[in-house]
């Protein structure tokens, strides 16, 4: 039975967030990948079109969320689906990190508005 302890979670960051990577390929997962992310206090995250179908959960703080240009508030407890093709914003307008947890299946790219694409390690 494999069992990611926080010792073995893999951690990556960029663009000013913390991508804390439990499930993957490389840890035995087959279909899903699963990170925690700490999005610290006044950060707006680039928008981003995903490739897969994201499950978005807050475990703490309170976000503005963008979805295919529809802005909303979410606090703890709060989750999101996000569609493949959706376009995607996260901002934290305050002084605390939030935390979320996502979901999502193994092969997830993020387009960045610039055309670029971006493969995170936490999702492959």
């Amino acid at each position: 039975m494999p069992v990611i302890r926080p010792s073995q979670a893999v951690v990556h960051e960029i663009h000013g967030v913390r991508f804390v990577s439990y499930a993957t390929p490389l840890s035995g997962s087959k279909e899903l990948c699963a990170w925690r992310g700490e999005i610290p206090a006044g950060t707006k995250a680039t928008v981003h079109t995903v490739s897969r179908e994201e499950i978005f959960h807050l475990l703490s703080g309170e976000l503005l969320i963008t979805l295919d240009g529809r802005a909303e508030r979410i606090t703890a407890g709060d989750t999101v689906i996000i569609n493949p093709g959706a376009v995607f914003g996260v901002e934290n307008p305050t002084r605390e990190t939030a935390i979320s947890w996502v979901t999502t299946s193994i092969g997830l790219t993020a387009e960045l508005a610039d055309g670029s694409v971006l493969t995170p390690p936490w999702a492959n």
